[in-house]
């Protein structure tokens, strides 16, 4: 029997074990009716029929060989990832969609897990392969309540060309930079300015998950092992320590260096004012890097750690509590999380869960996926670069090290509230008048002390 074969069923076999005291159904495998299994998630960054499709699409191949009476759908949700939020904490609290398997970002986890919306799942399904820091996301009150599915972390794009026209001799920033050396090298480009260029970095600050993002990774750069809950969700952060973050905040996005556009940027914005070159560097996630080499070459752009701690990202795999199919979802899900998945979407360009998508070279995706070769559309060739096995050339050296040494956003059933107060009480920094580091740190304090209440 084939490893992955047999890894699904022991997934299976455990689920079947789990009481329906903790969470699951106490339906037995063999009392589902076969039928459609139904995947809920944001937009495929891959494009149309991207990846994610194509995996579901190699899974009812199977099924179908097997006749097994199974297959998987997937619905694309609308809208932001907020949005997203609303619209599956919505239906499956309301009962008004019959998902089986429903895509979180890991922010979303505790609380669809304390909500008793997702069941727990067995241990087992999570093995040593999932790189730590991501494995910890699908966790919840000591219990697996999701399986990794798509990883994500905070990366620094560059113009290696223009840094080569103001006089830099390294250009290679793969090894790592602080942000003093980032806002050297800014002056060395303003100092040369090319054609069209006006500031020296964008990122994603407007008032919504982008600004709490670059918030945390400026706090947990400013304090040694930041945190802002404890194990159970409650607030337990200090005004000093937050006026340390808040002091950080400023001083990363002071006007000398930041595109003034960035304070209302989203990821499309500051993504469409980099490749435009507005800017020379951008804070971005890992699906720019297949992007931005469809029009740059390796002389012209670069990807390095971002300065400082970067934040972890990423999507989750869970089983409904309504799923009346629950046994054979998970068996889905440890097909789209497998090994072989896991390297089919690494080669199309998101960042795989997996520490062996990054180092087995031996390991490639045979699931009937898209070419490396082509875009997930078969529009064009695809200019990204590669190692000699194939994965994205950044991959090992740069990504895999980025996402072991990625931090958390606070982890709470609470998150929503935590996200919207922790956004709207920053955005004063970017006012006219924004108060000093004390004025504001006290002001966030007594707010999130109301939003995440013991």
């Amino acid at each position: 029997m084939p490893l992955r074969r047999l890894a699904a069923l022991l997934a299976l076999l455990l689920l079947a074990g789990c009481t329906s005291g903790g969470g699951t159904s106490s339906k037995s495998s063999g009392d589902e009716v076969p039928g459609e299994i139904v995947i809920a998630s944001g937009r495929d960054v891959t494009g149309k029929n991207g990846v994610r499709e194509q995996l579901i699409d190699a899974w009812n191949r199977q099924q179908d060989r097997a006749r097994t009476g199974y297959r998987a759908r997937l619905v694309e949700l609308s809208g932001s990832a907020d949005e997203q939020r609303s619209q599956l904490l919505g239906a499956l609290q309301s009962g008004s969609a019959t998902y089986d398997v429903v895509n979180l970002d890991v922010t979303w986890v505790p609380e669809f897990a304390a909500a008793h919306l997702v069941r727990p799942l067995p241990d087992s399904m999570i093995d040593g392969d999932v790189v730590k820091s991501v494995a910890s996301t699908a966790r919840w009150d000591g219990k697996v309540y999701a399986v990794p599915f798509n990883s994500d972390v905070g990366l620094l794009y560059y113009r290696r060309d223009w840094l080569r026209q103001a006089g830099v001799q390294q250009t290679d920033l793969s090894s790592g930079i602080d942000w003093p050396r980032l806002d050297a090298l800014i002056s060395d480009v303003d100092d040369h300015r090319p054609g069209g260029y006006e500031k020296g970095w964008t990122t994603q600050l407007a008032g919504y998950e982008g600004r709490t993002v670059n918030a945390v990774e400026a706090f947990a750069s400013a304090v040694d092992d930041f945190r802002l809950t404890d194990d159970s969700g409650h607030y337990d952060g200090t005004v000093d320590e937050l006026a340390q973050g808040i002091a950080e905040l400023r001083r990363r996005t002071d006007a000398p260096y930041l595109l003034p556009n960035a304070v209302h940027s989203d990821e499309a914005a500051s993504l469409g004012d980099f490749a435009d070159g507005r800017t020379a560097f951008l804070r971005f996630w890992p699906y720019a890097y297949r992007t931005l080499f469809q029009t740059f070459t390796g002389k012209q752009l670069g990807v390095a750690p971002l300065p400082g701690r970067a934040v972890l990202g990423g999507q989750n795999l869970a089983v409904t509590e309504s799923s009346e199919r629950a046994h054979k979802a998970a068996e889905l899900i440890a097909f789209l999380t497998g090994r072989q998945s896991e390297r089919c979407l690494l080669d199309a360009g998101f960042a795989a869960t997996r520490t062996s998508a990054y180092q087995d070279d031996g390991l490639r995706c045979t699931s009937g996926t898209t070419s490396p070769s082509a875009s997930p559309t078969g529009e064009r060739a695809d200019r990204m670069p590669r190692d000699a096995a194939g994965r994205p050339a950044y991959a090992r050296r740069i990504l895999l090290p980025a996402l072991e040494n990625a931090v958390q956003r606070p982890r709470t059933p609470l998150y929503g509230a935590f996200t919207q107060t922790f956004t709207a009480q920053l955005g004063a920094l970017f006012g006219d008048s924004p108060p000093d580091d004390e004025e504001l740190a006290k002001s966030l304090d007594a707010a999130l002390r109301k939003a995440l209440p013991d």
